[in-house]
């Protein structure tokens, strides 16, 4: 799979296996996943019937602030802001508009928001926390899993971690210590220790 360090599907069944290799290759480029994950094992039991899915994340980018995309100016009304780039407009009026209520926040064109709080500190509003990357990465590397994972496989366990994803699925209750050891072991190809 391009992009990934290490990909393998483990299954009994050749053909199982290299078919479950199409289905994630195919839906993780879907998704514009493979060069977010580094390195991923799935594992596949027809008999218990048992799909899991361990990985490790690549580097993920940065928390995006106010001040990576628009500047802020003290003014005696407030603080007015210059956007540079609406990228992340949307998600920053969102959070403005919960810290200081609609009524305060006014936008008289594209490029310019206006926080109608006297004595606001700029420095305060340019370091705002806009997007975590990370929260969408994690969402959508499960919501692939849930696709590549075989239908009718309700019974789920995930776990995200600090650069580390579990996934797994069955048809059947897991018995849990059975899942945290086959999982342990499964971490270990991917060069994560659980």
């Amino acid at each position: 799979m391009k992009g990934m360090e290490y990909f393998e599907v483990e299954c009994a069944e050749p053909v199982g296996a290299e078919t479950y290799t199409q289905i994630a290759d195919d839906i993780l480029s879907d998704l514009n996943l493979n060069q977010s994950i580094g390195r991923l094992h799935i594992y596949i039991d027809p008999e218990t019937p048992l799909f899991l899915a361990v990985g490790v994340i690549k580097k993920m980018p940065g928390l995006v602030y106010i001040r990576d995309f628009a500047s802020a100016l003290g003014m005696e009304e407030g603080v007015v802001l210059d956007i540079g780039t609406e990228t992340y407009l949307s998600p920053m009026l969102s959070i403005l508009w919960d810290t200081y209520g609609r009524d305060l926040i006014t936008q008289p064109d594209r490029f310019t928001v206006k926080i109608l709080v006297p004595g606001l500190d700029p420095r305060e509003i340019e370091d705002v926390m806009v997007v975590d990357p990370s929260e969408g990465m994690f969402h959508d590397i499960i919501y692939a899993l849930q696709w590549i994972a075989p239908e009718g496989f309700k019974v789920r366990r995930e776990t995200i971690g600090e650069g580390f994803f579990s996934y797994v699925a069955s048809e059947n209750t897991l018995d849990e210590k059975e899942i945290d050891s086959l999982l342990k072991e499964k971490f270990a190809c991917v060069g994560v220790t659980v």
